[in-house]
């Protein structure tokens, strides 16, 4: 469905696969082992190709950067229970093309 990316200032990037309930689980370098702690920007990206001249986004394009997203989030221990909210501010899925 789509990518979750926590960006960590001077680590590697924590990246989740979000499932069709919009679940995630964030790894790092082992399978599942979650990011550091610490205030970290967020990419969420859920997008398909529908053609070699279209994409179809299912999340906001605007989030699909973690450095211009502005989206953040403030990892203190483990977590289960992390939650991201996205608006769309009036829009909708869309189809883009190019």
């Amino acid at each position: 469905m789509g990518m979750i990316k926590v960006v960590p200032a001077e680590m590697k990037p924590a990246i989740g696969a979000i499932d069709e309930n919009g679940r995630f689980t964030l790894t790092t370098f082992d399978k599942g082992d979650g990011v550091i702690t610490g205030t970290h920007r967020v990419s969420v990206t859920a997008v398909e190709s529908v053609s070699e001249k279209s994409n179809r986004w299912y999340a906001p394009k605007k989030y699909s950067e973690a450095g211009t997203s502005g989206l953040e989030v403030t990892i203190d221990g483990p977590k289960d229970d992390l939650k991201i909210d996205l608006s769309w501010e009036g829009g909708k899925p869309f189809v883009e093309n190019f």
